[in-house]
């Protein structure tokens, strides 16, 4: 009998949901890729309600942990075997799954990928789970099945990295936490990367009391311990510090500030009568041919407004150079990188399963629902992100001496 459980590699996982689903393999049924998701799942669950059976009968005798027995269950997901933990004192009564169960319904699998699909919200949960078991479910199991995937945060956290990414992108969520009998805003910064084969991949995700140079350089050197060699592209947000503290660290790449988080700075500024005919003007930077003609519009711009709005030209002249970085490269490179788009796109999914709470317990409670939100997103980018041939010809023509050509096949 097998005591010892293999750690679930998500990023593993993701991959080969996505080479399974390109290959034809269907999400269900004996070889669906998502069988193993599921079994870990039922695997948390079970320990987690484990942990509060014991939480309750310690309180009345001694109990413990006595190992795990293994368990054949069949599902439309497939067969596959579950290590199903023990009590000393065999009180335990699992309800996710029974002692004598066998057989879970394809009812329950989509209950399951759903929960988990939905960030695992400990309301969705109770309400699922009642109604598909008429079960109450407590929050003390809730809680503890939802923090059995701490040690699976944990080693992502802390996976290694790939020593090459073409290009990252980086920008802040904000959340509120209850903290210190007060609701606080925390800002997590997320780094979204693409690596040598085009497939996106979110790096890491930090909590971020005080931005600073010295807080971004500590982000970098962690980056560097988990092995990253060299970034050839940097989108950001006009982040204070970090980029600085990029072009210390990896002073060879290059940082390109986002566009649009410009404008939105410009407008924030500019008075509601001059907001259309202003924009209508600013916009013409971006959308020009080559940084020559960007720097004439910016220079007509300020001919028209620069009087009445002074702080706005100041901010787009003392961020020229990393705004414009993209003029270098060809069309397709430049509609990649001139915006946080894509890092964008992922917080939008994110924000799909924290919407709707008010404020969270504890940061550990935003990172799980961060990290479940971002598992989930992992297998949905199956493949290489949009016009990739294209792009990975351009980037190698650019920095041929640093683009590792055999990663591309």
């Amino acid at each position: 009998m097998k005591e010892d459980k293999e750690e679930f590699d998500f990023k593993a996982f993701a991959k080969q949901a996505g080479d399974a689903l390109r290959s034809g393999k269907p999400l269900a049924g004996k070889d669906g890729v998502f069988t193993p998701l599921l079994k870990m799942i039922i695997e948390s669950a079970l320990e987690g309600e484990l942990d509060d059976h014991l939480s309750e009968t310690r309180k009345s005798g001694k109990n413990r942990r006595n190992g795990h027995g293994a368990k054949k269950l069949q599902s439309s997901l497939g067969g596959f075997e579950v290590l199903a933990p023990r009590d000393r004192n065999s009180s335990f009564e699992p309800q996710i799954v029974e002692k004598r169960q066998h057989k879970i319904s394809s009812d329950i699998d989509q209950q399951i990928i759903a929960l988990f699909s939905r960030g695992m919200s400990y309301r969705d949960i109770q309400d699922h789970v009642g109604e598909m078991y008429g079960i109450e479910v407590s929050e003390g199991t809730l809680t503890a099945i939802t923090d059995r995937i701490f040690p699976q945060i944990l080693a992502w956290q802390n996976r290694p990295l790939e020593s090459l990414y073409p290009v990252i992108w980086l920008d802040a969520m904000h959340f509120k936490v209850r903290e210190d009998g007060a609701v606080k805003t925390k800002a997590v910064y997320s780094i979204l990367g693409v690596t040598t084969r085009g497939e996106k991949e979110v790096i890491g995700v930090y909590f971020g009391d005080h931005e600073s140079s010295k807080f971004w350089r500590q982000v970098l050197h962690e980056l560097k311990q988990r092995g990253i060699e060299d970034v050839l592209i940097a989108c950001i947000d006009n982040l204070n510090g970090f980029a600085d503290a990029i072009e210390d660290v990896f002073p060879q790449t290059d940082v390109q500030l986002c566009l649009v988080h410009q404008m939105r700075n410009s407008m924030k500024c500019i008075s509601e009568k001059d907001m259309k005919p202003m924009v209508r003007d600013l916009k013409k930077i971006y959308k020009a041919d080559n940084e020559k003609m960007a720097l004439h519009y910016l220079q007509e711009a300020e001919e028209t407004w620069g009087s009445k709005y002074k702080v706005v030209f100041k901010s787009w002249y003392r961020n020229w150079d990393r705004l414009t970085n993209f003029y270098k490269y060809p069309p397709q490179l430049r509609r990649l990188i001139y915006t946080t788009n894509p890092i964008e796109s992922y917080h939008r999914m994110v924000r799909k399963v924290t919407k709707t709470k008010g404020a969270f317990s504890s940061e550990n409670a935003i990172l799980k629902q961060i990290y479940l939100a971002t598992m989930n997103a992992q297998t949905k980018w199956n493949g290489t992100i949009f016009a990739w041939p294209s792009i990975r010809k351009d980037l190698i023509a650019y920095f041929e001496d640093r683009f590792n050509q055999t990663d591309t096949v």
